[in-house]
């Protein structure tokens, strides 16, 4: 895969949303932003402030595809 330069990205128009499994308690949760053009934005859900992780549709694509694979199972 090549790699894209996503330095700058503006993520003011993002959409976060958290998984429907991290329930209403808080806990230790992510939030993934993938209306916007071109990216998606992933971020701590209790430090929103602190800046995003950005891919690119198709890197998110891997890596969701390892999860469901087991690839990061230990």
């Amino acid at each position: 895969m090549e790699a894209t330069d996503l330095t700058g990205t503006d993520l003011s128009h993002a959409a976060w949303k958290k998984s429907s499994r991290s329930g209403d308690s808080g806990g230790n949760c992510v939030e993934v932003a993938s209306n916007l053009p071109g990216v998606v934005g992933v971020r701590d859900s209790k430090r929103p402030a602190v800046p995003a992780l950005i891919f690119t549709p198709g890197a998110w694509s891997m890596f969701l595809g390892g999860v469901k694979g087991g690839d990061f199972d230990h």
